[in-house]
């Protein structure tokens, strides 16, 4: 096991035209945007957090987006997500009301001013953009789902939602800009 917590022959590389981490095996040569199987999950986080955060996205030198906007969130899937796995486990097996009351904590640590969505996202967040802190970068109407969309555009720059549930799972939303 690395000290990245995966199998042996995998390692951690980084896309430089998605600007991601990967994960790659040097024996096969399989590449993927998800952790193999027998990764330890735990050691994943904290190598992700320390090694693959990346510094916020800055706006465009167009600074005009016109009507989109740019927010990060905060993602925990359940068993009756449409796609429940996730790079933090391979198979989700929470309910949606276990993932609620986890999000419930998180927004409450957000709150309380211990810990940034960003900060919590890297580690605690089932989607892929936890890697950069949560954030999805600029979108407009149409680009996300519904429930999600409404929510974000709802908000105010720096502010955060409250549980947003779409059918990927519970989400905390932070609009950024």
């Amino acid at each position: 096991m690395s000290t990245a917590g995966l199998p042996p022959s995998w390692e951690v590389r980084h896309s430089n035209s998605k600007n991601l981490p990967y994960y790659f095996n040097t024996s096969t040569k399989e590449s993927r945007w998800e952790p193999p199987s027998d990764t330890d999950t735990e050691a994943l986080k904290s190598y992700m957090a320390t090694h693959h955060s990346s510094a916020p996205i800055r706006s465009p030198a167009v600074s005009k987006e016109g009507n989109k906007i740019r927010a990060a969130h905060l993602l925990i899937k359940h068993k009756d997500s449409r796609r429940p796995s996730s790079w933090r486990e391979n198979e989700i097996t929470r309910t949606k009301n276990e993932a609620i009351s986890t999000l419930l904590g998180h927004e409450s640590r957000i709150r309380s001013g211990q810990v940034s969505l960003g900060d919590l996202a890297v580690t605690e967040s089932d989607c892929s953009s936890a890697r950069k802190k949560g954030d999805l970068g600029f979108f407009g109407h149409g680009d996300m789902q519904r429930e999600f969309e409404e929510a974000a555009f709802a908000l105010k720059p720096g502010e955060v939602s409250h549980v947003v549930e779409t059918a990927s799972g519970v989400h905390l939303i932070e609009r950024l800009e």
